[in-house]
């Protein structure tokens, strides 16, 4: 039985009468948030020579005056100004808004007494195990070490803790935590049955085992890396980040000990031989927003990203809130601005840019296949390599065959070959401006503006321009932003301007893909808008007029300029950079042109022959071949061997093998090359990852005075904070994986600290240091210290386990206490930081969502792959980007996937999940609020997500929970509760199943219509009227308080 015995005179200091005061605990909040700002850490914001911050500063001597003499309050200078009545002497002043209470003031003249005993401060104090307390009452209510230090503070306070709450409470409560679902029925059942003395225990690791952890666990961790699936910003487009989404998942799962799963989001990617996960871990610092938008300043959004990083990791590592000292040094904590940027160096070696594409994701990024991609990939690597060992085999024979062909095809009246791997349209432009696609047939085209006029070219005819003419050919080579092409065509220009073979529109802007002549050089052009949308080559050297070349561009589709190749017979040209910007598809309606843009560019003069275009980017070695179009077969096959090209020989190879090799030896090249092509395929079906990485040539790293991005001060190098160090000035982390090393070093004060913290706050609702976000001079001090530092030592020692540390927790006496509060009680320890209870708190909102989805069997439990888009209240997206992106609603299994998977747009995120609290993503967040609105329970009645999961609760209520209604109710009930109604409850949903009956039975327009919500199949069978009440009565239950909360 619990009681109460009184009410503490300061509950939140743990000061009891005859104990010490403690400067961390008792002074050091009071100093930082009332003295701080004008005598802390900052020298800029300083208002005299004294310091309060320090023990130096304290103890100074001020001119023969002291802040404090120890033992001596009054003579101490402090304790006169604190105290006194003189508006112009009392400390602080009456214009800084600050004012100390009567139990201050009492305390700062306590700690003088007492001997002014400093202390650094705790959190920057390597943790030790401490003693393990020995409690006597109750004796046999402690089941591990975490309930001797509960019941340590209990009795001080003269408090018992509550007895173990009722099973089927423990079990929904420990599932939900755990797993972020309720457990089932029968789950319940199995529980409840076993009587053995470790059946909770074995219910524990049963749910550690689960899939589901790693998805629960997964939820705050997202928060923590502000993951999202759009950039931000105004476009706010979307991006691609769920492989890291899933690593995480995997890595939970899979129990990585927390060292190592630091140091692979922090820098996996430096680690040696890097595997593809660890590289896929290291996304975690390109969660940041990206800007897209036009005419912001590169630089300036370069140091934001960066600045960004030092933030999040700071906050999610540490519990340091180092963003404050990045335009002056910091106003509580002893962190300096140069401090700041020493920490910013880590984060500022990645090869990005300020401006980021709009759309999708920006360099550097990976390839990143899932596992069962892989698997398809090495099945086809093999399949390759048995292939090519077979062909390997009959090299012999293939050489001697392709030499007797050699020699045959010298009588052959014509022989040539081309090639045609990935060919979509070819005009021959030989007296016709037609073209033909080898998939499609005939392209028709014609010729617009002047009359058609064929001369001798390269290969037959030629197409004759003269600057006026030029030919429409057909709606063909329509690329977009990821499309790989090849435009190709041998040309003779008389003037030194004019396009080639262009797909554009607007004249001015130039929007779509083309190359042209631009002063005598080649251009090769993607744009959207000329200016600042689009990539766009020139070749160094100019072309001679009056001379035939064959040009060639390729495009791979990376968006970038260094994607992009120009060849010149055969061999690739030095380039210039015009633009480097792609964010927009550039697809055009406009049909293809040969010899002239859309609008009033230069058209061509001289003519064209052979336009090619192909669907992918043609390997060098290939244009090479692809520069031999004009000379035959035959006429190679004459020539000496040692008087070939290199291109040459190729093509005689490539003819023989594809065309005219014996069958066995035609066989099986023609499956390496299908083979081939399927592998291609695959892998340009990869999804592609942000990922760090350092660029060759460190980048230097300043102090930006004031943190504006141009105005760089000192030089500095990559340190950490002296205040946290623990490293000797040999041993300093001087980059990110020796950082991130030094992050979890078993000397390190903080991260262990920070990480159990935020473990126990997902699980109480509220950690030992409330302020998760904040272990610094203005954070909350730890409620129990000691309790803190055996978590975070045993965490370590344990070699970062954290399936171990989870398990401590929700096995100890501690966690499962009856949440139900005695007299008092809540009056004492609203937010149960004593813990004598078990905690109370609202379910988060995905797994309100979750929960709704599991109880009524609509719950796809399918682990990871692209996000998601369930229902969504219609038009939410239309204001944003000019109306440019649209809402898709997803279909089938995808809208009943876990909230995690849910597509988070940053400006607007899912409306459900905010509505119940979660945090936007717009930044890191690693303390989740907690809100009760009216609008929280209109979301449960209307929303069509909560309206379809009571049909389908409402479907099991009727097939599974017996055969009256009131076997029916409580079915549900226990159902979203965990265990079966009072008499009252039944009673009450009875009697709310009857009325809504009465009304069905005259409306079944509107029973209908409610049964209907959702994209789920209904239940025909079942009896409408029946189905409609139960719906309802399902509802009321998912909006119970006690539905909806852990208990």
């Amino acid at each position: 039985m619990m009681m109460v015995a009184r009410v503490p005179r300061v509950l939140s200091a743990e000061l009891h009468e005859g104990d010490a005061v403690a400067f961390n605990r008792d002074i050091r909040p009071i100093l930082s948030d009332k003295c701080f700002t004008c005598h802390g850490p900052d020298e800029s914001k300083r208002l005299s020579t004294l310091r309060l911050d320090t023990e130096k500063g304290i103890l100074a001597d001020l001119g023969g005056r002291f802040a404090v003499v120890p033992n001596k309050p009054d003579e101490s200078e402090l304790i006169g100004r604190v105290t006194s009545q003189d508006d112009a002497r009392r400390m602080p002043p009456a214009y800084s808004g600050k004012k100390l209470s009567k139990s201050d003031i009492e305390l700062l003249q306590r700690w003088v007494s007492d001997g002014a005993k400093w202390q650094q401060h705790w959190s920057f104090l390597t943790p030790q195990r401490p003693r393990i307390p020995k409690v006597t009452v109750p004796t046999r209510w402690a089941k591990n070490a975490i309930d001797h230090f509960v019941l340590e503070e209990l009795n001080k306070e003269g408090i018992r803790p509550s007895p173990r709450a009722d099973l089927e409470t423990l079990l929904r409560r420990v599932t939900l935590d755990l797993t972020g679902l309720p457990p089932t029925p029968d789950e319940l059942d199995v529980f409840l049955a076993d009587k053995s003395s470790n059946a909770y225990e074995k219910a524990v690791d049963r749910l550690l085992a689960s899939p589901r952890y790693g998805e629960r666990m997964a939820i705050r961790w997202l928060d923590a890396a502000r993951y999202a699936d759009t950039n931000g910003y105004q476009t706010d487009a979307e991006r691609y980040m769920w492989r890291w989404r899933d690593w995480v998942i995997t890595a939970f799962n899979d129990n990585m000990p927390f060292d190592q799963f630091t140091i692979e989001q922090i820098a996996g990617d430096m680690l040696p031989g890097a595997t593809l996960d660890q590289k896929i871990a290291s996304a975690f610092n390109r969660n940041h927003r990206g800007n897209g938008e036009g005419g912001i300043i590169d630089a300036e959004y370069a140091v934001e990203y960066v600045v960004d990083r030092v933030e999040t990791t700071s906050t999610v590592w540490m519990g340091l809130t180092m963003g404050c000292a990045r335009c002056h040094d910091h106003k509580y904590d002893p962190l300096t601005q140069k401090e700041f940027y020493s920490f910013f160096a880590f984060f500022n070696n990645v090869p990005e840019r300020g401006k980021a594409f709009k759309y999708g994701n920006s360099p550097p990024i990976i390839k990143a296949p899932t596992k069962k991609q892989q698997a398809s990939l090495k099945e086809l690597d093999d399949k390759i390599e048995t292939t090519e060992a077979k062909f390997s085999g009959l090299l012999d024979r293939s050489h001697k065959a392709q030499r007797e062909w050699e020699m045959e095809i010298l009588s052959w009246p014509v022989a040539n070959w081309s090639l045609h791997d990935g060919l979509e349209v070819h005009y021959p432009l030989d007296g016709s401006p037609s073209g033909q696609a080898p998939d499609s047939g005939r392209v028709d085209s014609a010729f617009v503006d002047g009359s058609p006029k064929f001369v001798n070219g390269e290969i037959g005819a030629a197409a004759s321009f003269d600057g006026k003419t030029f030919i429409e050919a057909g709606d063909v080579a329509n690329y977009g932003l990821y499309d790989k092409f090849t435009l190709s065509a041998w040309i003779y220009p008389t003037a030194t301007d004019g396009a080639i073979v262009t797909r554009t529109h607007d004249g001015r802007e130039l929007t779509g893909h083309g190359i042209y002549l631009r002063n005598g050089k080649l251009q090769f052009n993607l744009l959207v808008r000329i200016l600042d949308d689009g990539v766009s080559v020139e070749t160094t050297d100019s072309l001679e007029l009056n001379e035939r070349y064959h040009i060639t561009a390729t495009y791979d589709g990376s968006r970038l300029a260094k994607g992009m190749a120009i060849y010149v017979d055969g061999r690739r040209q030095e380039l210039k950079i015009n633009l480097d910007e792609m964010n927009q598809h550039f697809n055009v309606d406009d049909p293809l042109r040969i010899g002239a843009s859309d609008g009033s560019g230069p058209r061509f003069q001289g003519w064209i022959d052979d336009v090619r275009i192909y669907n992918r980017a043609l390997e060098p070695a290939e244009v090479a071949i692809l520069a031999t179009t004009s000379v035959s077969l035959k006429e190679i096959a004459a020539r000496p061997i040692s008087e070939r090209t290199q291109a040459e020989k190729d093509k005689l190879r490539l003819a023989f093998l594809d065309r005219y090799a014996p069958p066995e030896i035609g066989k099986i090249w023609h499956e390496l090359v299908t083979l081939k092509k399927e592998r291609t395929v695959l892998t340009d079906g990869f999804p592609t990852l942000m990922v760090m990485q350092e660029m060759q040539q460190p980048r230097t790293t300043h102090l930006l005075v004031r943190g504006a991005y141009d105005k760089p001060g000192e030089k500095v190098q990559a340190d950490v904070p002296r205040a946290i160090s623990t490293t000797t000035e040999h041993s300093r982390p001087r980059n990110r994986l020796e950082f991130a090393k030094w992050l979890v070093d078993p000397s390190n004060p903080l991260t262990a600290r920070v990480t159990v913290n935020r473990f126990w706050q997902m699980l109480f609702g509220v950690g030992l240091v409330k302020s998760a976000e904040d272990f610094g001079s203005q954070g909350d001090w730890p409620r129990h210290m000691s309790l803190l530092d055996w978590l975070a030592v045993d965490f370590v020692e344990s070699g970062w386990d954290v399936k171990g540390a989870m398990k401590t927790i929700v096995m100890s006496a501690a966690y499962q206490q009856s949440s139900k509060i005695g007299d008092g009680l809540f009056e004492l320890d609203p937010e149960n930081r004593l813990l004598a209870r078990g905690s109370r708190f609202r379910l988060p909102a995905e797994v309100v969502r979750d929960q709704a989805l599991a109880i009524s069997g609509l719950l796809v439990e399918r682990i990871g792959g692209p996000s998601v888009k369930p229902y969504q209240p219609e038009g939410l997206w239309a204001e944003l980007d000019g109306g440019a992106q649209d809402y898709v609603q997803d279909e089938g299994d995808d809208l009943y996937r876990r909230s995690l998977y849910t597509f988070w747009k940053r400006a607007v995120p899912p409306p459900t999940m905010m509505n119940f609290d979660s945090t936007g993503r717009e930044a890191c967040a690693v303390r989740e609020n907690r809100t009760n609105t009216p609008l929280q329970a209109l979301n449960l009645m209307n929303d069509v997500t909560f309206v379809e999961a009571s049909r389908k609760m409402a479907e099991r209520m009727m097939l599974e929970g017996g055969m009256t209604p009131a076997e029916r109710v409580a079915y549900g009930y226990r159902l979203a509760t965990s265990r079966a109604p009072d008499f009252s409850r039944k009673k009450i949903l009875v009697n709310a199943y009857q009325y809504n009956l009465d009304n069905y039975k005259t409306n079944r327009e509107a029973a209908l219509s409610l049964v209907t919500q959702g994209d789920s199949e209904k239940n025909m069978v079942l009896d409408l009227s029946e189905l409609a009440s139960y719906t309802m009565v399902a509802s009321l239950i998912l909006n119970l308080d006690e539905a909806i909360t852990k208990e």
